[in-house]
Order: C-alpha cells, then structure tokens, then sequence
C-alpha cells in the first residue's frame, strides 16, 4: 500500500516540476523549491523545509534552570527569497533567555515542521509523512561583517517588523553551525543524511538541486 502511494506522489511531483520554469530551480548552494520533493531525496525535503518555514523552536541549555533544556518559539531565515542557504540565522537579544543561554553554553537544536506550511493535508504534525527536522549544533553570533549582512537581509526579506525592532534592546545576529540532522519525511525511521550532504546537495532526478 505505501509502495502505491510513493509512486502516486512522485508521479504528481514530476507533473509539478514540468509545470514550473526554469526560474524556479536552484542554482548552486542556493535552493528554490517550491513544491514537496520526493521523501527519497533527504537533502532536497531538508533543504525545502528550511527554505519554506520562517519559525520554529529553538532549543538552549538553560543558564536559569540549572541545565535544563530550554525551547523557545524564534523566528528565523536562511536566505533571501529562493536563495536558502541551509543555514539558519536568528535575530536575537540578551533580554530573552535563548541568546543568554548560547553566550554561556552554544551547544542548541533548532526545529522546524512541515505543518505550517499546510502542505500536510488533514495528516496529526507527528505523522511521519508531515516532515519534520531538527538541526543540532552550536549557536553561535555572527562576528562576520560581510556573512551578519547577508544574515539580516535575510532575516529582513522573510520578517520585516525586524527592521523597526528597538536599537536599545540591541538584537544581534546568530547562527546555528551544524553537527547533526534528524530529518523524519517519510515512514520508516529518519532518514541518515550528513551535513555536507545537506549543504552541497547533488541534483535529484526531479532537478530540484544543483
């Protein structure tokens, strides 16, 4: 039965790609998907979840809880509009406990999930087949001037409010440097992908990388 509805969705997927024009795939690290990859090809279903989503739960060790984990709602991009670079960057400030937490202990997770992007039908969030990732490593500032100005044109394309974000509660440029991917598209477990694997993804059959 899940063989037949694999096929029904890859089937639908390529009508999808042959549809759009050629301004709508990606060209180099950048991505631009639009529609849902095949759960086969983990990069692109990664890649497109961070692409697409603008929030999602930030997890810290808790300098105020003795250690404890800390999640927290944060919005976030990882590139202007179709030029998702797969890193995501953060607006944040030391008034709110995530960027506190970071500046005594970087180790954090960050996660994201298909379901707002309504793309998961009448599906529970926890069904496998509505993706879902979670992006372990170390949140560290941006001290780059030249990467902190592509974070927050970044950051200003998807979340312009931030523009106009009080310069006394001094909001600084974070980022999550990778370590580990758990990426759940699809049943049967997560799906094993690496961090290079996820930052310079191969061309899948749908073209949806290069």
């Amino acid at each position: 039965m899940l063989t037949v509805i694999k096929v029904i969705w890859v089937s639908y997927l390529l009508f999808l790609v042959g549809s759009q024009d050629s301004n709508s795939i990606a060209q180099g690290q950048f991505l631009s998907i639009q529609t849902k990859p095949d759960p086969d090809d983990s990069a692109a279903s990664a890649r497109w979840l961070l692409s697409l989503n603008s929030w999602g739960v930030l997890n810290t060790i808790s300098t105020d809880l003795d250690g404890a984990p800390f999640g927290n709602v944060v919005s976030f991009s990882d590139g202007p509009p179709n030029e998702g670079s797969g890193i995501p960057y953060f607006y944040l400030t030391t008034l709110d406990p995530t960027a506190r937490n970071a500046l005594k202990d970087e180790r954090a997770s960050f996660t994201v999930s298909e379901y707002p992007l309504g793309t998961c039908g009448n599906l529970d969030p926890e069904n496998p087949a509505c993706s879902k990732i979670t992006l372990t490593g170390k949140l560290k500032l941006v001290d780059d001037s030249k990467e902190a100005e592509f974070a927050r044109i970044s950051l200003f394309s998807k979340h312009s409010e931030m523009k106009g974000w009080p310069e006394g509660h001094n909001f600084q440029v974070f980022k999550l440097e990778i370590e580990d991917i758990f990426l759940i598209d699809w049943y049967g477990g997560p799906k094993p992908l690496s961090v290079d694997e996820y930052l310079h993804p191969k061309t899948s059959s749908l073209g949806f990388i290069v």
